[in-house]
């Protein structure tokens, strides 16, 4: 990498730099770089700067074709081409998942220095969830880009741009956590479909996709006690505000209690108050 096009030595704007990165393997190598070099004391952080969102964010290869949520093709599972596409539906949206965590990071400013170590940890995991399902999806034949994707979830990030509270609220604690409810079946429609190889890596994407909704849980309810807001009632009237995907059981009570949600919510989940 030439001397000009090194990544800024400030955190923030080093995660903006990967998030504007359009190249998969660049972006994931870099955000694994910067995860370390924090550990290392060898980047500082500069937690009330003000941030220029020049650059094009976010960052994406020219494949996949980005095309409506409703226009993705469903593929039978029976079939090999079916068992990649719903591989390849889960490589894009952990690829999505490290762009959130990047502009969770950069764009928010004045936050406690440890948001911003929990947002980097989350964004250096998802790279991993990321490579590993790409190398399994290379494993059956096929690569990133080979069937189209949609940008759902960076649709709410721009919705919630404005506000911290708000982007916690809605894809953490909404869009990510439906991602506990339905991780465990879509594992187990792949291995009985004859993908035994996926089981261990969709183990790992659960067991650390708990504490990624434990770490937007945890800042909600931090942003709530600074602003003297009560969370239960404020995150249903955010539900309610932004017409958040309607959440259908079943739920992963277990994983979700695990995430940090309260027997109030969960019991609101099912009665369907809040979605």
């Amino acid at each position: 990498m030439p001397p000009d096009s090194l990544p800024p030595a400030e955190l923030r704007q080093a995660a903006l730099h990967w998030l504007a990165e359009c190249d998969v393997a660049h972006k994931a190598a870099g955000v694994r770089g910067l995860a370390q070099a924090w550990a290392a004391g060898e980047i500082g952080l500069d937690a009330g700067a003000a941030l220029d969102a020049a650059p094009v964010i976010p960052g994406h290869p020219a494949r996949p074709e980005l095309v409506s949520p409703l226009s993705v093709k469903r593929r039978a599972m029976n079939t090999p081409e079916g068992r990649a596409a719903m591989i390849h539906a889960l490589v894009h949206i952990e690829f999505n998942a490290i762009n959130l965590a990047l502009d969770a990071l950069w764009r928010f400013p004045d936050m406690p220095r440890a948001y911003y170590a929990d947002w980097l940890q989350v964004a250096d995991e998802e790279v991993l969830h990321f490579t590993l399902l790409a190398a399994h999806l290379q494993a059956l034949g096929f690569v990133y880009g080979d069937f189209t994707g949609h940008s759902g979830l960076w649709d709410m990030a721009v919705r919630t741009q404005h506000d911290v509270l708000e982007r916690m609220a809605l894809l953490p604690r909404t869009m990510e956590a439906r991602g506990l409810d339905v991780t465990p079946g879509t594992r187990a429609k792949l291995l009985q479909a004859g993908d035994s190889a996926v089981g261990p890596i969709l183990d790992i994407v659960l067991r650390d996709e708990i504490g990624h909704v434990a770490t937007g849980n945890r800042w909600f309810n931090y942003l709530c006690g600074q602003r003297g807001l009560e969370p239960t009632a404020t995150y249903a009237a955010l539900v309610e505000k932004y017409n958040a995907v309607p959440r259908r059981g079943p739920f992963n009570l277990e994983a979700r209690r695990a995430a940090g949600f309260n027997e109030q919510e969960l019991a609101e989940l099912g009665s369907g108050r809040l979605g």
